[in-house]
């Protein structure tokens, strides 16, 4: 006797959809992180000092999708780039990977900067601090 699916069908090869889990700041879950320059880490610390104690954080809003734009990049080397240089891959594979990471760094770019744009200044108060606090 056939029991009735409680659950979505799933398309055969496809996986469901999982909920993304919330953690934030919970020192007893694991973390990565990633090393930068000193010059960006300055630079990143400079600007957020700036932008929290600003009457009108959004006047730096483009130079905050900067700081964030290149923080991107830094991770994306050195989580990818990097260990693909390290592995010794061949110079066709990390010609590829250079040339897909470029398009992809360029396309976040756009993102990041359209929508820290259209953050109010509460709102870009936040994201220093949600940063802040990554830089731990």
């Amino acid at each position: 006797m056939a029991t009735p699916s409680t659950g979505k069908a799933t398309t055969p090869g496809k996986r469901p959809a999982k909920a993304a889990a919330k953690v934030v700041g919970d020192p007893s879950h694991p973390s990565l992180r990633f090393y930068y320059s000193e010059a960006l880490h300055k630079r990143t610390l400079s600007l957020l000092d700036r932008i929290e104690s600003s009457t009108d954080p959004m006047e730096h809003s483009g130079e905050l999708a900067e700081v964030v734009e290149e923080l991107m990049i830094s991770g994306m080397n050195y989580y990818f780039m990097q260990p693909l240089k390290d592995a010794k891959a061949g110079f066709l594979t990390q010609q590829s990977a250079n040339l897909g990471m470029a398009g992809a760094q360029k396309v976040m770019g756009s993102v990041l900067e359209s929508i820290i744009d259209r953050m109010d200044g509460s709102q870009l108060v936040s994201v220093c601090g949600s940063i802040r606090h990554l830089m731990l």
